[in-house]
C-alpha cells in the first residue's frame, strides 16, 4: 500500500523536506505580494461589475453614482490598510485578527473572528475561481458550458500546487499576477492616450444597449438603500487584506516591516486599479444587468437567454485594445489566471489559521501538523473540499456567491480594530516615554477610525445583503463557532480525565498479578515467536488460547501441541456459532471479573507484509480483536510482528527511495545513519561530489 500511494504522491507534490529547511520556504516581498495579495488585486476584475449590476436595478440614471461609490471604497480600503499595518507590527506571530481579538477582547470574541475568517476563506476560493471561469468563458465557450466541472478541476489543481509548498506555489503565481497588474496599467495608459491625446471615442460592446429598470424613479430611502447595497458589493475589493497579517511568519526578516510594506503596496495597487476600471467603464459606456436576458435591451428588444454577459474588465479591454488584439488576449488570459490564483490568498490564510486554532485546541490537532513539503497539508485539503462543495451547490455562479461574501471579513475587520484600540489603551497606561506615547496615540487614532468605519460597513452589509444570501455566511459562522467550542470542550474534558493525579491511583498502582494470553490458530513460526516473547515477560500466569471454529483443526492443533511438548497450557474455547472475536472477548472479561486488580496481557502474532493486496488477506481477525479489546479496561494488547519475505522486498524498495522508516527509527534513522549524515554535512561540496 505504501508503494501504491507514495509514488503518485511524490510525483504530484515532490519529495519530502526536512523540518530544518523551513527557513528556505520564507518569502521575499516580490513573491509575498502575489501570494498574499492576489485576492484584493484580482477582485478589481469583478468588484466594479458588482457595483454596476446593483445600480442597474434603477436603470442607467443610477450609473453616475458609481464614481462616488468607487471613492468611498477607496477611502475604506486605505483606512483598513493603515489599520492593519498597526496589527502587523504589534502582533507579528501570524495569529492575525484571531490573536488580536482573543488577546484583547477575550476567547469568545477571538473565536467569533476565527469563525468569520474561516467562512470568508472558503468563500474567497469559491468566488475567485467562479469569477475566473466566467472570465475565461468569454473566450472559451466550453468553459461556460461546463463551469462547475471546470471550477472543481481548478480547485484540485490549486490544491496540488499548494501542497508542494508556499514558496513553490508563490513562484508559479507571481508571473500571472504581475502580468495582470501590468496589463491593467497598460490599459489605463493606452486608454488615457487614446481619449485625451488622439481624441478617439472608445465604446464598449454593450455601449448601444439600454437597461430596463426593475424599479423606476427611485428616490429617498429606496435610493439610499440601493446605493448602500452597491457600496457593499464594491467592498468585495477589500477581501484578503487581513491575509498578510495572518501570514507574517512566512516573510523573510525583518518580518513585520516586510509585511507592512507589502500591505501598503497592495493597498495602493488595488485602489488605483479599482477606481481606474470604474472610470474607464463609465467613459466607454459599459452596460451590465443582474438578469441580462430580460433587462438588457438592444434596439428595444431583450438580448435573450443566449446572450453571455462579459465582465466589466473584458468589455473595457475590448474598447481600449480592440477585440482579439494581442494585448486584449493577454489581459483576458492574465485576468482569468489571476482570479484562479486569487484563491491562493485563502490557501495560505486558512491552513495557518487552522493550525493556530488546532494548537489552541479549537480544531482537530491534525491541522497543526505540517506535511511533507512543510505546508499545513490537512488544512489545505479541508479548504479545498469545502470550497468545491460550495461551488457545486451554487453552480459556480459569481453573482449568487458574492451575496455570501465579505460578511465574515468585515466582522473580523471590526472586532480586530476594536481589539487594537484596547491594545493601545493597555500599553498607554504603563508607557512613560513621550515619543513612544505619541506613536501609540497616533496608532490608536488610526485603529479607532478603522473600527468605526468597518463597523458601519458591517451594518450596511448585513442590512443590504442578509436576505440576498448573506444569512448563509452568518449561519456558517455560527456552525463553525459551535463546532470549535464543542471541540475545545472535548479536549478540555479529555485533558482533565487523563491528568496525572496528585496522590496514588489505580493507574499508577502496580497490578497484583499479570495474566498473559497468547492467541494461536495453529503452530507456526509467528505463534512460536509470540510464545517465546510471552515467556520473556515472566507473567504470573501464561496460557495459549484458541477458538474451536473447526473441530478437526482444533483436535489436530491439540495433538501437535502435545507432541511438541510445548510447556504452555493450551485452552480451547468453544464457539457454536463459529465466531472468533466474541469468545475471546468474553474469556478475557471473565479473567478481569475474577480478579479486578489483576491485569490481562493479550499477545497477538501478526504478519508483516510488503504488498498492499496482502493486507486484505492477512491479520483481519487480529484487527477486529484489537478493536474490541481496546474498550476493555485493564487489558493490554501486544502485537508480535513476523516479517514475511515480501516485507523485505518492500523495505529494499523504500530504502532505494531513501524514505524507509523502520519501526523504532521513525523520523530519526539508525544511529550509524545519523552519524554518517552528520559527517557528510560537514564536508565541503567538492568533497561530496
Amino acid at each position: 500500500m505504501s508503494k501504491l500511494t507514495d509514488v503518485p504522491k511524490r510525483i504530484l507534490i515532490g519529495r519530502a523536506l526536512r523540518s530544518d529547511r523551513l527557513s528556505e520556504t520564507l518569502l521575499p516581498k516580490r513573491i509575498a505580494l502575489p501570494v498574499f495579495a492576489s485576492d484584493p488585486l484580482s477582485s478589481v476584475a469583478y468588484a466594479p461589475g458588482e457595483v454596476l449590476l446593483v445600480l442597474s436595478i434603477a436603470g442607467l440614471s443610477a450609473y453616475h453614482f458609481s464614481p462616488w461609490i468607487a471613492v468611498a471604497v477607496a477611502v475604506l480600503l486605505f483606512t483598513v490598510v493603515a489599520s492593519y499595518r498597526q496589527n502587523v507590527h504589534a502582533y507579528p506571530s501570524g495569529g492575525g485578527d484571531y490573536e488580536v481579538t482573543g488577546t484583547n477582547l477575550g476567547p469568545k470574541a477571538g473565536l467569533t473572528v476565527a469563525s468569520a475568517l474561516l467562512v470568508d476563506y472558503v468563500m474567497t476560493v469559491a468566488v475567485s475561481i467562479s469569477s475566473g471561469i466566467e472570465n475565461l468563458g468569454s473566450a472559451i465557450p466550453f468553459v461556460v458550458e461546463h463551469k462547475v466541472l471546470c471550477a472543481v478541476a481548478v480547485i484540485v489543481l490549486l490544491t496540488l500546487m499548494n501542497l508542494r509548498g508556499v514558496r513553490e506555489s508563490g513562484k508559479l503565481f507571481a508571473v500571472p499576477t504581475y502580468v495582470f497588474v501590468t496589463g491593467v496599467f497598460l490599459m489605463f495608459a493606452w486608454g488615457a492616450f487614446r481619449g485625451l491625446v488622439l481624441g478617439d471615442t472608445m465604446r464598449a460592446p454593450t455601449a448601444d444597449f439600454e437597461i430596463k429598470a426593475e424599479q423606476q424613479g427611485l428616490a429617498g430611502f429606496a435610493l439610499v438603500f440601493l446605493l448602500l447595497r452597491a457600496f457593499s458589493s464594491g467592498c468585495a475589493a477589500l477581501t484578503g487584506v487581513e491575509a498578510i497579517s495572518n501570514g507574517v511568519p512566512a516573510f523573510r526578516r525583518p518580518k513585520s516591516r516586510n509585511a507592512a510594506n507589502t500591505l501598503a503596496m497592495m493597498g495602493l495597487l488595488a485602489v488605483t486599479m479599482f477606481c481606474g476600471i470604474i472610470t474607464l467603464a463609465m467613459s466607454t459606456k459599459v452596460r451590465m444587468a443582474e438578469t441580462p436576458a430580460t433587462d438588457l435591451l438592444h434596439k428595444g428588444v431583450p438580448v435573450g437567454p443566449d446572450y453571455v454577459q462579459d465582465p466589466v474588465i473584458s468589455q473595457v479591454a475590448e474598447a481600449v485594445f480592440g477585440r482579439n488584439s494581442f494585448l486584449f488576449v493577454v489581459l483576458a488570459a492574465a485576468t482569468a489566471l489571476v482570479l484562479f490564483l486569487a484563491a491562493n490568498t485563502a490557501y495560505n490564510g486558512f491552513p495557518v489559521l487552522g493550525s493556530i486554532l488546532a494548537q489552541d485546541r479549537y480544531l482537530p490537532r491534525q491541522l497543526h501538523t505540517r506535511g511533507d513539503r512543510l505546508a499545513f497539508s490537512n488544512g489545505i485539503v479541508l479548504l479545498a473540499g469545502a470550497a468545491a462543495l460550495l461551488v457545486v451547490v451554487y453552480g459556480a455562479d459569481t453573482t449568487r456567491l458574492i451575496q455570501l461574501y465579505i460578511v465574515g471579513v468585515f466582522v473580523s475587520f471590526t472586532l480586530s480594530q476594536i481589539g487594537m484600540v484596547r491594545h493601545w489603551n493597555r500599553h498607554l497606561a504603563t508607557e512613560r516615554d513621550a515619543a513612544r506615547r505619541r506613536h501609540m496615540i497616533r496608532s490608536r487614532a488610526i485603529n479607532t477610525f478603522g473600527a468605526f468605519l468597518t463597523g458601519l460597513v458591517l451594518v450596511v452589509v448585513l442590512v443590504t445583503k442578509f436576505m440576498h444570501g448573506a444569512w448563509v455566511a452568518v449561519l456558517g459562522m455560527c456552525l463553525f463557532f459551535v463546532t470549535m467550542t464543542a471541540i475545545r470542550r472535548h479536549y478540555d474534558r479529555v485533558s482533565e480525565e487523563i491528568a496525572a493525579p496528585e496522590g496514588p491511583s489505580d493507574d499508577v498502582v502496580r497490578p497484583s498479578r499479570v495474566h498473559s494470553v497468547v492467541l494461536v490458530s495453529k503452530i507456526h513460526r509467528p505463534a512460536l515467536r509470540a510464545l517465546a516473547y510471552a515467556k520473556l515477560m515472566r507473567s504470573d500466569t501464561l496460557e495459549a488460547l484458541t477458538v474451536n471454529v473447526d473441530p478437526a483443526e482444533s483436535r489436530a492443533l491439540r495433538e501437535e501441541w502435545e507432541q511438541r511438548n510445548i510447556d504452555v497450557p493450551l485452552k480451547v474455547l468453544d464457539s457454536p456459532y463459529r465466531e472468533v472475536t466474541r469468545p475471546v472477548i468474553e474469556y478475557v472479561k471473565s479473567l478481569r471479573k475474577e480478579s479486578p486488580r489483576d491485569a490481562v496481557s493479550v499477545i497477538i502474532p501478526e504478519y508483516v507484509v510488503g504488498h498492499w493486496y496482502e493486507h486484505l488477506l492477512h491479520n483481519q481477525s487480529a484487527l477486529r480483536l484489537k478493536g474490541r479489546l481496546l474498550f476493555t479496561p485493564g487489558v493490554m494488547v501486544t502485537s508480535v510482528p513476523y516479517q514475511l519475505a515480501s516485507s523485505e522486498a518492500a523495505k529494499l524498495r523504500a530504502r532505494r527511495r531513501q524514505e524507509w522508516n523502520a519501526p523504532g527509527a521513525v523520523r530519526r534513522g539508525p544511529a550509524q545513519d545519523r552519524a554518517k549524515e552528520a559527517k557528510e554535512s560537514k564536508e565541503p561540496p567538492a568533497a561530496k561530489r
